[in-house]
């Protein structure tokens, strides 16, 4: 292994004896020499651990480190936390034990980070390895995260989702030592991390290229954990935006499109945070023109003057979230400054 690798692919795994070696060969496969992997296990009660340490065995730029606990698994952030310590390189780079990194993916992200100094954490395109039709939310998302190339399309739609595919990023060490790594909560440990660096002025990039392959076993934890429910994630998205209006010093009456009871609930947190409702937008004539929850419903031809509130579009039906763009910007609204979208 180099002295000092300019990357360290950082692998947290627990029983990924079915995938672990195709993923360390995307790594070894790699057009950049200049790197190190990084295998964190969790205490695996499979063949992992006899794979990783063959692979270590035949690999000086591997290593493998097991999560400090004779009690059993300790979690991913824990094995994320203990990764970002280990970590010898100048750079981080996220890979999953059932995903694969194509050849060029460490030079080009290096690249990019190196060539553009101002950023912080650098993205890339993914290819869905999924069913497309089995896990068309999955598939969507995909799609979706792949449309976000620059740090203020992915600021802009922060709280809609997670913006970048967690294996897919690659980020400066120090920032983990400067702002904090990943933190364990009621919360999708990635999405946190993104929002928390966002709030401390870090800027994202991507590169424009399809470099990972990200599959979709059905164990995987955004399916199964509550971490990654729609509960958790709407509350940690509240949280941050609380930050950021409190942050811009924004007055205006906050109005959200979207009066159903799902769409409110999602909000609830805010008011947790000292905020409230305004108004609701709504394209239910049963509702538009009524109150709900004590504030007045009206219709997109009805929206407040743009000098008197601030929108968040809380619809996430698919489609909608567009459709609602395109009117609020056609209002003569400026998205970020006088509306955000949401989900």
């Amino acid at each position: 292994m180099p002295d000092s690798p300019t990357v360290t692919v950082l692998m947290p795994v627990r029983n990924g004896e079915a995938t672990l070696a195709r993923a360390i060969t995307s790594v070894q496969a790699q057009t950049s020499s200049s790197w190190e992997l990084l295998l964190v296990d969790d205490r695996s009660t499979d063949d992992t651990p006899r794979i990783a340490a063959e692979f270590a065995a035949a690999d000086s730029r591997i290593r493998v480190h097991q999560t400090a606990s004779p009690l059993g698994s300790r979690g991913l952030v824990a094995a994320l936390d203990t990764g970002c310590r280990e970590a010898a390189g100048r750079f981080i780079a996220r890979l999953d034990a059932d995903d694969e990194c194509l050849p060029d993916r460490l030079a080009r992200q290096v690249d990019l980070l190196e060539r553009t100094p101002e950023l912080g954490v650098v993205g890339c395109l993914v290819d869905f390895g999924g069913d497309p039709v089995a896990a068309a939310g999955y598939a969507r998302h995909v799609a979706w995260t792949n449309s976000l190339l620059d740090h203020r399309s992915i600021l802009l739609n922060r709280f809609v989702d997670s913006p970048l595919p967690h294996p897919s990023v690659m980020f400066r060490r120090d920032l983990a030592e400067r702002l904090g790594a990943y933190r364990d909560g009621p919360f999708p440990e990635d999405h946190e991390l993104w929002l928390r660096w966002i709030d401390a002025g870090v800027r994202f990039g991507k590169v424009p290229e399809v470099l990972l392959r990200w599959n979709d076993p059905p164990d995987r934890l955004s399916r199964t954990d509550p971490r990654y429910s729609i509960e958790a994630t709407s509350r940690l998205r509240c949280r941050h935006l609380a930050i950021d209006l409190e942050r811009r010093d924004e007055r205006r009456p906050l109005w959200l499109w979207g009066s159903g009871r799902v769409t409110r609930r999602r909000f609830d947190t805010l008011v947790e945070h000292g905020i409230s409702i305004a108004g609701f937008i709504d394209i239910d004539s049963d509702r538009i023109g009524q109150r709900s929850l004590g504030v007045p419903v009206v219709g997109p031809d009805r929206l407040p003057d743009p000098g008197d509130s601030f929108i968040l579009s809380g619809v996430g039906v698919r489609g909608a979230r567009e459709e609602i763009r395109t009117t609020l910007l056609a209002s003569g609204r400026r998205e970020g400054e006088d509306f955000l979208m949401m989900a």
